[in-house]
């Protein structure tokens, strides 16, 4: 395969970031407007959190990820922007706010992701369950996605994150196995995978998102595809990786966007149903979309 260019770390402390890195700036009447919604449910949403280039975009539109079970993470992978450490007790009125929200807003698709509570028995199993049910009971035109956690093979807590009733089942592997104990220290590649294929396998439309730019070669992202497809994933989304701050993992390269669209073609002719595929893109990216992938 013809290797297609890329902007080493060395080179990009000497220049500005690529032109095809620029953000667009969070602004208009309906951003405002969401921000306007957000902070009088006293809700969190990873597009703040974890510094979502896409946020001017997105809430431009009239959407948002919200993030359930607080915006303390008890994991440590290096690559994220959410605070890490003990996390205080969840809120169990933080469903129905969610809800409430949401259809204060009018989504017409709502994501929802949380951070990782790994001191909890249930890994906030239930929380998750009834945010999915209560969006259902107050907006059953809305379609859900969730973004959902490891749940470190607690194969009952999946189960039951799972029965609400969402159109999308998504959890991030982020990057290739080579670098996880390097980007995701307490995770696992082959549980992760497990976690998609259990998913799949109680019938939901799975889906999946890899960082790219963090050392990782062309074969091992294949090999990455060939291990999702074979785990039952319909959607994956690529994007670039970009440094939250000096304190997380370096980028190793910025992608070409033509290197972008090599991978969203190989993804598919390996057997995925759907590739996002781009600098910018980001798990809920575009994610209406991946409702109507076939299962």
């Amino acid at each position: 395969m013809i290797e297609l260019p890329t902007i080493s770390q060395d080179k990009a402390q000497k220049v500005k970031k690529p032109n095809w890195l620029r953000v667009k700036l969070p602004v208009g009447k309906e951003y405002a407007n969401v921000r306007k919604i957000v902070d009088q449910h006293k809700l969190h949403t990873i597009c703040e959190s974890g510094n979502c280039p896409n946020m001017g975009e997105c809430w431009g539109a009239g959407t948002a990820t919200f993030m359930i079970l607080g915006n303390v993470c008890t994991r440590s992978c290096t690559f994220c922007a959410v605070a890490t450490g003990r996390p205080p007790e969840y809120d169990e009125a933080e469903p129905q706010r969610v809800a409430e929200a949401i259809k204060t807003m009018g989504v017409k698709h709502a994501v929802l992701t949380s951070v990782n509570r790994d001191e909890l028995k249930d890994k906030g199993a239930e929380i998750w369950y009834q945010t999915v049910v209560k969006v259902k009971e107050l907006s059953p035109e809305t379609t859900i996605e969730t973004l959902i956690p490891d749940v470190k093979a607690k194969w009952d807590a999946l189960y039951r994150m799972i029965e609400g009733g969402q159109e999308v089942v998504s959890h991030n592997m982020e990057t290739v196995e080579r670098l996880y104990r390097r980007v995701r220290p307490q995770a696992k590649y082959a549980r992760s995978l497990e976690q998609t294929r259990l998913t799949k396998e109680a019938g939901m439309r799975t889906k999946s998102g890899i960082m790219l730019g963090l050392g990782e070669t062309q074969d091992e992202v294949h090999k990455a595809m060939d291990d999702l497809a074979e785990n039952g994933l319909d959607i994956l989304t690529l994007g670039q990786y970009l440094q939250p701050t000096k304190m997380h993992i370096e980028v190793a390269e910025f992608i070409h966007p033509d290197q972008f669209d090599a991978y969203r073609e190989e993804g598919l002719k390996r057997g995925l149903k759907y590739v996002e595929s781009g600098p910018l893109v980001r798990s809920s990216y575009h994610a209406e979309k991946h409702v109507d992938v076939p299962i």
